[in-house]
């Protein structure tokens, strides 16, 4: 199986979002996440999942204007561009 470039969106499901994205690196895929629709929320299942997403190198990105402070921001072309240049794409 070759590694594949996964981008994750997420959208409805912040927290497991992070758990696929993290778990999609196990097998060497390239992944990216992207959080959309609103702030992540901060709860402990949040924070527990962020942990992850930093053992597994992954620096979420986001199309939320309000997060954009602490994470780099995609505009509607960057974003487009980004599920262009995937392999696949996996929207929660």
């Amino acid at each position: 199986m070759s590694a594949k470039s996964i981008l994750v969106l997420g959208r409805r499901n912040h927290t497991e979002a992070m758990r696929v994205a993290a778990g999609l690196t196990i097998v060497g895929n390239d992944v990216r996440l992207i959080f959309m629709t609103k702030p992540v929320a901060d709860t402990a299942a949040s924070a527990e999942q962020a942990e992850l997403l930093d053992l597994s190198d992954i620096i979420p990105e986001t199309t939320v204007q309000e997060m954009a402070d602490d994470l780099t921001f995609l505009d509607c072309d960057a974003l487009g561009q980004a599920i262009a240049n995937s392999d696949r794409v996996v929207s929660l």
